[in-house]
């Protein structure tokens, strides 16, 4: 109660930088989250619903097996969660957890492995404020390594059973079809569901993005920590402002590329509550999540700073 009495009266206090925090979110939310992510959410919608996921586990079983111990079905939730980034893995495993093709135990591990932030995002913002391709590329591969170790370390959390049958290429095909047919909805139902679920979803990130920006202020407003501390602690709460002031920041390159890996694995606080709203109304809990985005972080962030440090 106190808290929320005190971020009312520093809004109240500070009108002028709260108002220049919504403009800058809705800035943000047209011209980055929405093109970026609008898309890839209709798109993941439509083919969930006509059985891409089912096909994809028919190839990539094998290899999700191998590396990760899951069922076929979550290379689906890997591979979209890659492309889109975050939130989109939340979106995708609940779709595929509600109509059961992933169990819980797959639900989380995907949860924990798959929380990629989006390859344009990464390689453009990292490029326009550190104005290094190289080192853009390599930010983006230190994450990448970030989740696939956390996705290794977890083969043993209640391993899938490996389905050894074999299923040839028109035999996915065929099974495709018959997922289409089973679902008993026509065209113009299945994308007025998709488009509707996915501008809801959208607006959801808006308001997430806009409450942790005003947060990142009346933290600058009231706390005096040094200066990367502070920074760090908005890359923590809310990412892309974070990685704007880290690049600000008077330090070395090296320490600056290894803050960015450690800030963009772990997500910031705004993409943990956009997930967590995505996911409210299932089972799944926070705190697997929450524990692998530290560990992901620090391996990314330590990856980082030992290539820099021999290379």
């Amino acid at each position: 109660m106190f808290c929320l009495l005190f971020i009312g009266f520093d809004i109240l206090s500070n009108p002028g930088d709260v108002l220049k925090c919504i403009i800058f979110s809705v800035d943000l939310f047209k011209n980055s989250i929405f093109p970026s992510l609008f898309p890839f959410f209709v798109l993941s919608s439509l083919l969930i619903k006509f059985g891409l996921p089912e096909f994809m586990s028919s190839i990539f079983k094998n290899f999700m097996y191998f590396l990760f111990k899951v069922s076929g079905n979550s290379s689906f939730i890997f591979f979209m969660s890659i492309l889109s980034g975050n939130p989109g893995c939340a979106k995708f495993i609940r779709e595929m957890y509600l109509n059961g093709s992933i169990n819980r135990y797959e639900a989380i591990k995907a949860l924990c492995i798959c929380s990629f932030a989006s390859p344009l995002f990464v390689l453009g913002t990292s490029y326009t404020l550190l104005h290094d391709r190289n080192l853009s590329f390599l930010i983006l591969l230190c994450h990448y390594l970030g989740n696939i170790i956390i996705g290794i370390l977890m083969r043993s959390y209640h391993p899938s059973k490996y389905d050894n049958k074999k299923i040839n290429f028109f035999e996915a095909i065929n099974n495709m079809h018959m997922k289409r047919i089973s679902n008993n909805e026509n065209f113009g139902t299945i994308i007025t569901n998709s488009l509707t679920d996915s501008v809801n979803t959208l607006l959801l990130i808006l308001g997430v993005v806009t409450t942790c920006l005003i947060l990142t202020t009346i933290i600058n407003h009231n706390l005096n920590l040094p200066s990367t501390f502070q920074s760090v602690l908005n890359g923590f709460v809310e990412m892309t402002q974070g990685l704007k002031y880290i690049s600000m920041e008077n330090i070395s390159l090296k320490i600056k590329c290894t803050l960015f890996s450690m800030v963009l694995s772990f997500g910031g606080f705004s993409v943990h509550l956009q997930i967590m709203s995505i996911l409210s109304d299932t089972d799944l809990k926070y705190l697997p999540f929450l524990f692998s985005r530290i560990c992901s972080s620090i391996i990314s962030s330590v990856i980082m700073f030992v290539i820099l440090s021999f290379f």
